[in-house]
């Protein structure tokens, strides 16, 4: 087995799981010229984030999404989806800013991983994790370095299996590096026995009050006023409370790309000349599979599952007959039975499946299958040789057998060999997968089934029909290059105009739209008011079956939001804190020496209610919700005493606690170490949020993504 092979069997999962991984390449167009000028803005067009002080160009950036995309492929995944694709994107740029944030860090602090060490993670007696995880064998579930020694010795002869192993062998240097890191700020991390014995009276006392409250909205709005200076000075205190991420709104029309009348027209006309042709194919498969917009799968159905429209037509057997043309789903098809058997409704089987990957080459899988056919046909257990032989890690630990399945649950080749095949027989057949060895176990009783052959055609718009949806569009567009032309002509002609707010950088849906990411892109490049146009300044843009005419009609910088955008907000906060005052200096002038609670809340026409077993740490109050002033302050006040006032998220509260329990809780050396082990714990990740947190870091990700 060669190195590379071994490591797709062993290390797919893994690589998927450590990587997320994906592949996509965005090709833009080549329109700056020379010059200094023109190269500078070309640096800016394709910067796609900051870390800090190094600037993140989309080549780089798009360079190491294809390095890990090589890696991905080298563990036999070709093909990978749309999520995976974003997924190895994200991966990449956190991998970006941890390097960039830990990397100064390791030089500062002298942290580094020698080859001794690296040895030791590999070969030594407690191998890294990752190590252990690809070469632990899975028939028995231990680790087997025999494994891992003879791979290291093919990496010698095998330069793409090197490569893949050095991906890993840089996994595990990164991973050592992040630990000694860790380790070193977290066993920095000390609790006093003053700190642990804070933290006990946090606790200790267990209060049960009584409290009233006035609600901010008794006061009248019209009894507060806020000046502009007010609002400003808050402002300039508070500025880092209004960061904010970039958003923007979008409104558009669309024109649906529709067949038109002659769409239909020669959709039907050519729908009924194949009709004869089909009628009059001597080979009906060939002629379907060269003329119908589906390949036809080959499957047999019993007369319960065809379609109720073909019912009738099949039951009369004719395979001369063509029946159709009939309409689905915007589909014109065409129906011919090609061939009538008595089969199975249902099969159990067992395989041996020899890929080629695995042996080499597709001749070599023959020749092992033929061999293996030998031995099965001179007695020696099927079972015995599918759990040593088989390619099939599902099946073949049961000896091969794939249980019982209906028509159509396997690949086409598979499928027929089973079901026109006998009780009792071994088969060879060649699949996408490789060469199967069946063994017919059982068959259920025959049943009427039906090969049907359809011939599809999508009703299409033509090229005609195109054009002139879009030049209605572009029309519509060159008309319309105002906002207010753009509503007005909407009312006038009649037209669905679809709003989407709050459209964030990365997002990949819009109303009605079908993967709008090249329109969400142009607008993020697009100023207020303005019509969107992409790279090559046109304001259609083509989003599945529908053209797209957008404005954008609100713009929302990443960063610390302008005083005028937040108004509104700091007008809210300082009218509460005014109303508290008035709400406050009304409690006072109803307090009097000696008044009770109660005699105040009757004094003042207020409800007194009722709070049993709070804590310094508890998260709500019953009747007041989340109220961090008033657990605080009944915490600390003393039994017996009326408190306050104390200005809450809803209103300004007065209380009286009626009972203290004390609780005996741990000693204050447990209690240290408990919290010499959290500390530990969050220092693990908790520096390197502090880091990044303190790192100026842009993502622009979205201009080409």
């Amino acid at each position: 087995m060669s190195a590379l092979q071994f490591l797709r069997e062993k290390a797919g999962v893994l690589v998927a799981v450590v990587i997320g991984i994906s592949l996509f390449i965005f090709v833009v167009s080549d329109f700056f010229g020379g010059g200094r000028g023109q190269r500078l803005r070309a640096k800016k067009y394709y910067e796609i984030g900051k870390i800090g002080n190094e600037t993140v160009s989309y080549q780089d950036y798009e360079q190491k999404v294809q390095n890990l995309l090589d890696i991905y492929k080298l563990s036999g995944n070709t093909s990978p989806d749309a999520n995976t694709v974003e997924s190895i994107r994200e991966q990449v740029w956190q991998q970006m800013i941890r390097e960039e944030l830990l990397d100064k860090q390791y030089v500062k602090l002298g942290i580094g991983v020698s080859s001794e060490e690296v040895d030791e993670l590999v070969l030594g007696n407690n191998p890294h994790p990752i190590v252990t995880q690809l070469f632990t064998d899975q028939e028995t579930g231990l680790f087997n370095k025999s494994f891992l020694v003879n791979f290291l010795k093919q990496t010698e002869l095998d330069e793409t299996a090197k490569r893949y192993w050095l991906y890993f062998e840089d996994e595990i240097v990164n991973d050592r590096m992040s630990s000694k890191y860790n380790t070193l700020v977290s066993k920095g991390l000390y609790v006093s026995s003053r700190q642990a014995e804070f933290d006990k009276n946090l606790t200790a006392a267990t209060v049960d009050f009584s409290y009233i409250m006035k609600n901010y909205s008794s006061v009248p709005d019209s009894l507060v006023t806020v000046s502009r200076g007010e609002i400003e000075s808050y402002y300039s205190r508070h500025k880092e409370n209004y960061k904010r991420t970039a958003l923007r709104d979008i409104e558009y029309v669309t024109f649906d790309i529709v067949p038109s009348e002659e769409d239909i027209k020669q959709a039907e006309e050519w729908i009924n000349k194949t009709k004869v042709e089909f009628a009059e194919a001597t080979d009906p498969e060939q002629f379907l599979n060269l003329t119908a917009d589906t390949r036809h799968v080959g499957f047999y159905e019993p007369i319960s599952q065809i379609p109720e429209n073909l019912v009738e037509f099949v039951k009369k057997e004719n395979t001369s007959e063509v029946f159709g043309p009939y309409e689905e789903n915007g589909t014109l098809k065409l129906a011919r039975i090609l061939n009538i058997a008595n089969r199975p409704d249902s099969v159990h089987v067992r395989h041996i499946l020899i890929s080629p990957n695995s042996s080499g080459s597709l001749d070599q899988a023959r020749s092992k299958a033929d061999s293996l056919v030998k031995l099965i046909r001179s007695g020696t257990s099927f079972s015995f040789l599918a759990m040593s032989n088989s390619d099939d890690r599902g099946s073949s630990q049961l000896g091969g057998d794939l249980g019982w399945f209906p028509e159509g649950r396997m690949v086409v080749p598979f499928n027929n060999a089973c079901f026109s095949g006998k009780k009792g027989d071994i088969l060879t057949v060649e699949t996408s997968f490789g060469i199967h060895i069946i063994e017919i176990l059982e068959q259920s009783k025959n049943i009427r089934k039906y090969n049907i052959g359809i011939i599809d055609r999508k009703i299409i718009p033509g090229p005609v029909t195109n054009q002139r949806i879009y030049s209605e569009a572009s029309q519509f567009a060159g008309t319309n290059n105002t906002y207010e032309k753009f509503n007005q002509a909407i009312a006038t002609e009649g037209l669905t105009k679809r709003v989407a707010n709050d459209v964030t950088p990365m997002q990949k849906t819009l109303p009605d739209l079908e993967n709008p990411r090249s329109l969400i892109i142009s607008l993020f490049q697009t100023e207020r008011g303005h019509i969107v146009l992409d790279n090559n300044q046109q304001a259609v843009f083509e989003i599945g079956e529908k053209y797209v005419v957008a404005f954008c009609t609100k713009v929302q910088e990443e960063g610390i939001a302008p005083v005028k955008d937040v108004e509104n907000e700091i007008r809210f906060v300082l009218i509460k804190d005014k109303k508290a005052e008035i709400l406050s200096a009304e409690y006072k002038k109803n307090m009097q020496e000696g008044k009770s609670l109660d005699e105040l809340a009757s004094d003042m026409k207020l409800t007194v209610r009722e709070a049993t077993q709070v804590n310094f740490r508890s998260y709500s109050i019953p009747d007041a919700g989340s109220e961090p002033a008033l657990i605080a302050a009944a915490s600390a006040a003393k039994q017996g005493v009326l408190s306050g006032p104390v200005k809450g998220e809803n209103g300004i509260y007065m209380l009286t606690v009626n009972e203290i329990s004390n609780s005996d809780s741990d000693d204050i050396r447990s209690l240290k170490d408990r919290l010499s082990i959290t500390y530990q714990m969050r220092g693990s990740y908790e520096a390197y949020e502090a880091l990044r947190k303190a790192t100026n870091i842009v993502d622009k990700r979205y201009k080409f993504y």
